[in-house]
């Protein structure tokens, strides 16, 4: 750990630094994200979830605003590793060297589940809960005429939130490896998570039951997957503390009360 302490307004200085990098190149990824909007919207109008669809536009901004929330979200992605770097940048002198080391690691897994998680839904539960719909549509004879703005809503309220979702396996590997939780605590605290994640379902998915579960069975899934990988992390966190308590000096005794 490194033991140069700052005082409140370099820290107030130094968050501010960190923060106008991450301005700096969110708005480079904006302007980036301007070339890509219009073929990725093209793509997504055209593929097979939405070809069978007549996209309308019910009011005469809305390509307009599909057209700036594409580029949002590009511009999010590209910049989340900026945002990640600077934050670890930010709290990087108040961690071990371990630490250090460990935390930087994440950045690209990080990334990786964001877009991960997406494609999972865009691929999976997204085709599934338009079908429902479509044919729910078709028993009780409605004819949907379907705003391409409201599509595009419904979208990304589906796919955008599960990249955020997908990342608590390398969130709960991280937390357990610097020793703030355990696995031991994870799952005794399991029936809360369900409920928070059900919370979660509720939110993203459509107000019916079977995509409710659709959405929820997964982040169940996931929630187990993190507890398994945060066994990992634990692990190689008991391993470097036992070291350092080592390094200092203190018996096999000691150590193992404080780990336990």
């Amino acid at each position: 750990m490194e033991h140069n302490e700052l005082t409140l307004a370099q820290h107030i200085e130094e968050l501010r630094k960190r923060l106008i990098i991450i301005t700096a190149f969110f708005v480079v990824s904006v302007i980036i994200g301007l070339f890509v909007a219009k073929p990725l919207i093209h793509f997504l109008q055209y593929s097979d979830h939405a070809k069978a669809l007549q996209l309308h536009a019910f009011n005469v901004t809305d390509p307009l605003k599909i057209y700036f929330q594409v580029d949002f979200v590009v511009a999010l992605v590209l910049t989340m590793p900026v945002i990640m770097y600077q934050l670890w940048a930010f709290v990087r002198p108040g961690l071990y060297v371990y630490e250090q080391k460990a935390t930087l690691r994440y950045i690209p897994y990080v990334v990786v589940l964001f877009i991960v998680g997406v494609l999972f839904s865009y691929n999976i539960l997204f085709p599934y809960i338009m079908k429902f719909m479509m044919q729910w549509s078709k028993e009780m004879d409605v004819t949907q005429t379907i705003g391409i703005y409201e599509y595009f809503q419904f979208l990304f309220k589906i796919t955008v939130p599960f990249g955020f979702v997908f990342q608590l396996p390398v969130i709960m590997h991280f937390v357990a490896r610097i020793g703030l939780v355990t696995p031991m605590w994870m799952a005794k605290v399991r029936k809360y998570a369900y409920f928070c994640l059900l919370v979660i379902a509720a939110i993203i998915a459509p107000p019916e039951v079977v995509s409710h579960l659709m959405i929820t069975i997964p982040l169940c899934l996931l929630y187990e997957i993190s507890i398994w990988i945060a066994r990992l992390g634990y692990r190689k966190y008991v391993r470097s503390e036992r070291k350092r308590l080592q390094a200092l000096g203190m018996d096999e005794q000691t150590i193992q009360q404080m780990l336990s």
